[in-house]
């Protein structure tokens, strides 16, 4: 029972290692890419004044390495629709524009980043063509940095048969990384039957713990290739698998040998969510953060389909890190003890199944899961200290709609989740997307209460 979680550990060593030849090459060649830094963003001066500042940079991901996009103009506005600043992309394809009024006057308030469409270059358009503007409301006093992908204009001037496969590749990725926090919160759900609120700060928590190893100075090499990224990973896994661990041995443990309720714990785990939070917040700040290897090479395309190494190496990574775990649940013993503790807890501790170390691993891999799915996640789209407990809703909809506590129902719960997520932004606003989601939960759950793979006896 000891060498199987090693040999699985192993396997996704290797997996995490493989990122730097899928992230770090394109299409053409293998040769390292190098930070964007290099050619392009160059970090505005540091300043010494009480003013917050909304800063990003464009590069185009066509190029290879991604090259600086100089000239494109951009304003910001208010709440109350009042132009507030204005501001051009330098030859970095920097752009930095100052709010006004000290920190003070600007904390808390939102104000909406524009991009004026006519100033892109010449056959180039946003990766995402509906993202023409963006709202931030700074919370701490320090600047705001936004971002505004561009690359090839195909998916811009796609029909809608097109935009929808585009919007399905990116719902895949999505639905996979959405599938490993879901797998990792139905196992803690089956095992321990804790409604765990605090699950999105252990997402949280892998893309922090990534992003500090990605932000330790200079790069992590190997035969001269920037393998920091993958570091990154490997120790964001190691770190929430021990956070994990951490988490049941301090609080959940405890609770459980002195009675208390499930209702009362789940109470604990949203008091638990809120602290983690904040101390989220004060350590890493308010503002969106992105990995120094986050700009992708340049894409394959497939047909009129874009699709990047880097949504590959998602695909890839968490398809073999969901089979390994499902896997191990059916075949291994100690995934056998632990389907026996979801089934019946005290009819498996009167068997001689150690109840306390099956939960344990259960904490330990769902905890890593949770911690890898939000380092997959920062790479996609970048990070706040509210990653996690922004998508927990819709981590709580995919286990319910597969089915509380079976592992593939959580899986295929949220493929349908992801996929929907990204597919419905054709007909109805981005911003609404969600809700849609969590519109087919309720209506999937008023035809089959159990979910799509639970069983009917376990509900009530």
């Amino acid at each position: 029972m000891h060498a199987r979680p090693r040999s699985i550990a192993a396997l996704l060593t290797a997996l995490a290692v493989a990122a730097l030849v899928m992230i770090g090459s394109g299409p053409v060649s293998a040769a390292p890419v190098p930070h964007v830094g290099e050619s392009a963003c160059t970090k505005p001066a540091p300043r010494n004044d009480d003013t917050i500042h909304i800063q990003g940079c464009l590069t185009d991901t066509r190029e290879k390495p991604p090259k600086a996009v100089p000239g494109v103009k951009f304003t910001v506005v208010d709440d109350q629709g009042k132009n507030v600043g204005e501001g051009t992309s330098n030859d970095s394809g920097v752009f930095d524009i100052a709010l006004p009024g000290k920190s003070i006057d600007v904390l808390g308030n939102t104000y909406t980043v524009k991009l004026d469409k006519s100033s892109l270059p010449e056959g180039a358009a946003l990766r995402n063509p509906k993202q023409l503007s963006l709202k931030v409301t700074p919370k701490l006093s320090s600047d705001v940095y936004v971002t505004f992908p561009i690359g090839d204009a195909t998916a811009a001037n796609a029909g809608k048969a097109t935009q929808a496969l585009q919007l399905a590749v990116g719902g895949l990725v999505f639905s996979l990384l959405l599938a490993m926090a879901a797998l990792g919160l139905s196992m803690i759900f089956g095992t321990t039957g804790l409604t765990n609120f605090a699950h999105g700060e252990l997402i949280t928590f892998g893309a922090l713990v990534a992003y500090g190893v990605d932000a330790l100075p200079g790069t992590i090499t190997i035969a001269g290739t920037n393998v920091t990224i993958a570091v990154s990973i490997i120790v964001a896994a190691i770190a929430s698998a021990g956070f994990g661990w951490l988490n049941d041995r301090a609080l959940w443990r405890p609770l459980r040998h002195r009675g208390t309720g499930l209702v009362a714990m789940m109470v604990v785990s949203i008091g638990l969510s809120i602290f983690l939070r904040n101390v989220y917040q004060y350590l890493a700040g308010a503002s969106t953060h992105q990995y120094s290897q986050f700009s992708s090479p340049r894409p394959y395309h497939i047909g009129p389909i874009l699709v990047t190494p880097k949504d590959v190496f998602i695909v890839v990574f968490s398809t073999i890190v969901l089979v390994v775990v499902v896997i191990a649940l059916q075949r291994t013993r100690l995934g056998k003890a632990t389907r026996a503790v979801a089934d019946n807890t005290a009819l498996a501790a009167a068997t001689g199944i150690n109840v306390d170390r099956v939960i344990s691993v259960v904490w330990i891999v769902g905890a890593m899961l949770a911690g890898m799915s939000g380092v997959l996640l920062g790479m996609t789209q970048g990070f706040d200290y509210q990653l996690g407990f922004k998508i927990l809703l819709l981590v709580f909809a995919a286990t319910v709609l597969g089915g509380l506590g079976t592992a593939w129902g959580a899986i295929v719960g949220a493929l349908v989740i992801g996929l929907f997520v990204e597919v419905s932004t054709l007909f109805i606003p981005a911003e609404l997307k969600f809700v849609g989601a969590l519109v087919v939960l309720i209506v999937v759950l008023l035809v089959r209460p159990q979910g799509l793979l639970g069983k009917a006896q376990r509900v009530g």
